[in-house]
């Protein structure tokens, strides 16, 4: 099961929407504070609608206890500054997907300890940054195709 962890976040409609992306894929989303926003702001639910009771969530006090609890899992940190992108990676099935805050992204410490784990989606040059829920989708999408999709609907579901 993938396991996406957000740091700080910012804009409650995003984590909505991110949270909406984690119950249609089956991740879990770990949301560590502080976070810009009340848990149950009416945003967060509006924009995860129906899904936030299917929500696996875990909130996390601060970065070292969600750290310690996550030691020796294969964590990927998806940042601007990395050398590598998300689909030179690859992601086994318990992969654990971090994104920082909408307006600073990761702190700066996690992407100097972990340079071999980070990710970025490209970007021409000169852009700062995608929408924070669009990134979580792109990496997570990727992660699962590797995968095969496990226990997703496929083509052949339909037919």
């Amino acid at each position: 099961m993938l396991e996406i962890v957000l740091i700080e976040p910012e804009i409650p409609q995003n984590t909505g929407n991110i949270a909406r992306t984690c119950v249609a894929t089956g991740a879990r989303l770990h949301l560590v504070e502080p976070l810009g926003f009340r848990i149950d702001d009416k945003q967060v639910k509006r924009a995860g609608l129906d899904y936030w009771f299917d929500l696996d969530l875990t909130i996390w006090p601060d970065l070292d206890s969600w750290q310690r609890a996550f030691a020796g899992k294969p964590v990927f940190y998806a940042t601007t500054k990395a050398a590598a992108t998300y689909a030179d990676v690859k992601y086994p099935g318990n992969a654990v997907l971090v994104f920082g805050k909408e307006t600073k992204g990761l702190p700066e410490p996690l992407i100097v300890a972990h340079p071999d784990s980070c990710i970025r989606i490209p970007m021409l040059p000169e852009r700062r940054s995608l929408n924070l829920a669009n990134a979580v989708a792109i990496v997570t999408y990727e992660a699962l195709r590797q995968q095969g999709f496990p226990d997703l609907l496929q083509t052949s579901d339909f037919l």
